[in-house]
């Protein structure tokens, strides 16, 4: 029996507008957005004006009584600090939002991650993979690498750890930045580190990502994202279950943790779908569920007064 059910992968935003390698991200109507210049079903159709708000998402996680969820930052979305602070302000005990700041040229982003801290977010959002072609110039043109363990980024790192920040990160999908990643951690062994995507399982780095939650005592893998990369085999994704009882024989169930990567995946699946898939397999133990699916997310972020969510019977049934 799962007591808790807690999402620790997640997206929020009032209006997608974002330039990602000179390419548009950008809100349309009936849930479809410009996406890298080509048009999208991002949300699904009936979100018809493009806001991606918390009241919907808090509609959503009731009825498929999710208590609460964590929600990150990706560039493609546009910086959403002003309206996740709110979102934190007015739903303590049902989010967990991070901040996010700019790595792109012209911008101070130790001072911008001073900013998060000011602005009073517990954590921070990396979109790791982002940083492979970081723009460095004003027209997006020109791009180079921003290294994990450069001496600038492990400041970063080390200010998030003296603030007692969570840090979310996504990693590339090869193998590029498992050495850097690696390094992070044996540099900061106090910082909270959350990598998602399930490190991205369907590619070869998928390992070595998990692996890295040997590195040290405060690395989780949290599996955002994971019916979006397994979408061609599609409910009840029997290989995402194999995938995670591999995870969990390589480092512990105690290092995993479910996340929806909603709404983007929603637009395939209903939001309960995207956990009771492992809910229903009998290749996981009742304790095994218990921790991947709340348990571990909730003392890995300190939730707390988490509500009693009632079964609600459809009309249909």
């Amino acid at each position: 029996m799962v007591e808790h059910i807690v999402d620790a992968h997640s997206h929020l935003w009032l209006c997608q507008d974002a330039l990602v390698d000179g390419k548009v991200v950008r809100t349309l109507r009936n849930g479809r957005s410009i996406f890298l210049d080509e048009e999208v079903q991002m949300l699904p159709p009936f979100m018809i004006d493009g806001v991606n708000s918390a009241e919907v998402f808090l509609s959503n996680m009731d009825y498929a009584r999710v208590g609460a969820a964590v929600v990150v930052q990706e560039i493609i979305d546009g910086n959403q600090n002003e309206y996740l602070r709110d979102v934190q302000s007015r739903y303590p005990d049902r989010f967990f939002t991070m901040g996010m700041t700019e790595f792109r040229y012209g911008y101070d982003y130790v001072q911008g991650v001073n900013d998060v801290i000011a602005l009073g977010f517990h954590g921070l959002s990396i979109p790791g993979h982002r940083l492979l072609s970081v723009p460095t110039s004003s027209d997006e043109t020109c791009f180079t690498p921003l290294h994990l363990n450069s001496e600038r980024m492990i400041s970063v790192f080390k200010l998030l750890e003296d603030h007692d920040m969570i840090l979310s990160m996504c990693l590339a999908d090869d193998e590029c930045q498992i050495r850097e990643m690696a390094e992070v951690i044996q540099e900061c062994p106090h910082l909270k580190i959350a990598i998602g995507h399930f490190g991205m399982v369907t590619t070869p780095s998928f390992r070595s990502q998990v692996l890295l939650a040997r590195e040290g005592d405060n690395v989780m893998i949290e599996s955002g994202g994971i019916t979006w990369l397994y979408n061609s085999e599609f409910y009840p994704y029997p290989s995402a279950v194999r995938s995670i009882r591999e995870a969990a024989d390589l480092v512990g169930m105690e290092r995993l943790m479910w996340g929806s990567d909603y709404p983007r995946t929603i637009t395939a699946i209903t939001y309960r779908m995207s956990y009771d898939f492992v809910l229903k397999s009998a290749e996981l133990t009742d304790v095994e569920k218990s921790q991947f699916l709340g348990g571990n997310a909730i003392a890995f972020y300190g939730f707390r007064n988490l509500p009693s969510l009632p079964y609600i019977k459809n009309m249909s049934e």
